[in-house]
């Protein structure tokens, strides 16, 4: 991993920890931010960080009322405009959705928005967008709207989308699945 990388990561993992005396101690005089780290400490900063989102992202759940649970992949999705008796999205179907696209700040800053108006159409499972976002639509039926957050791995990832979305961003979509096809 080159040094710079290195050093992102290091101010990431120090800036994350919950306390000052957990930074005093990272900080002692053997610390060395230019230094190349292994891949065993790259794997112990991902898992910190990993765990720290899922915290994170549960907070902001609870605080939000929504009673539901992660998926295995640690998606949550809060379906409020259920229609049990409507068509499943699955695989292969085109999903035709609104969307907002906001980060998990303390403002929920909107981030991207469907043009209103000219909802977009997404071939489940097959066309180039987030992961997490694949996944979602197969928990909603047509007619529903949810709340879904996706951590930053099955979202924008590490580097976020070098535009509105930062490195290592959970982002919460308000989805809207108009109509499937």
């Amino acid at each position: 991993m080159c040094k710079l990388s290195a050093l992102v990561v290091a101010i990431i993992f120090i800036t994350s920890c919950k306390n000052e005396e957990d930074n005093a101690n990272l900080m002692n005089e053997n610390f060395n931010p230019t230094k190349e780290i292994t891949q065993e400490e790259s794997i112990a900063i991902s898992r910190f960080w990993t765990s720290d989102e899922a915290y994170r992202i549960k907070r902001f759940v609870e605080r939000n009322g929504w009673n539901v649970k992660p998926s295995e992949t640690g998606i949550y999705c809060y379906v409020f405009n259920k229609k049990p008796e409507a068509k499943l999205a699955k695989s292969g179907n085109i999903a035709i959705v609104e969307y907002k696209i906001r980060l998990l700040d303390a403002d929920t800053t909107l981030c991207y928005a469907s043009e209103k108006g000219k909802p977009q159409e997404i071939l489940i499972e097959m066309d180039n967008v987030e992961s997490g976002l694949h996944e979602a639509l197969t928990y909603l039926r047509e007619g529903e709207s949810a709340y879904v957050v996706l951590p930053h791995y099955l979202a924008h990832g590490l580097a976020g989308d070098l535009d509105k979305i930062p490195p290592l961003s959970p982002v919460l979509y308000e989805l809207n699945l108009i109509a499937l096809k």
